[in-house]
């Protein structure tokens, strides 16, 4: 009964954690002339992004469901602002992608247009082809 009770205690964890989906890192690339001043997939904030760039990771939390609700804040560089720009609040509703159990990364492309793309990969390596 002890040893059963030990292989017990031992293999439960393990077992729970092969059906147990894991949080998930955030990481984007932004190819706006727009600075995003702030996004979230669902509750998650993902950072800021400058105009024409890619941004850094933030880790980590469980990103679930057949659709994720995408939220950013467009903001302006010094010469949008002067420009009279004024930022600007957006939303999509995206379906997200299957995930694979080796999938650790949600990468979120911002493209003209508002347009935003998201790919799982299991690593920093972009799963995107080249910006258009």
């Amino acid at each position: 009964m002890a040893v059963l009770a030990l292989l017990l205690s031992y293999a439960t964890p393990k077992i729970v954690d092969l059906f147990r989906t894991p949080g998930a890192m955030l990481t984007s690339s932004n190819y706006t002339d727009r600075p995003i001043l702030s996004f979230w997939i669902n509750d998650f904030w993902g950072g800021n992004l400058a105009a024409m760039s890619g941004g850094g990771t933030m880790c980590c939390r469980r990103i679930e469901g057949k659709t994720v609700r995408v939220s950013w804040i467009l903001s302006r560089t010094g010469e949008q602002l002067r420009q009279g720009m004024k930022k600007e609040n957006h939303e999509l509703i995206l379906p997200l992608p299957r995930r694979t159990r080796s999938d650790e990364f949600l990468h979120v492309r911002f493209l003209p247009g508002n347009i935003v793309e998201l790919k799982w990969s299991p690593d920093l390596v972009s799963p995107f082809a080249p910006a258009p």
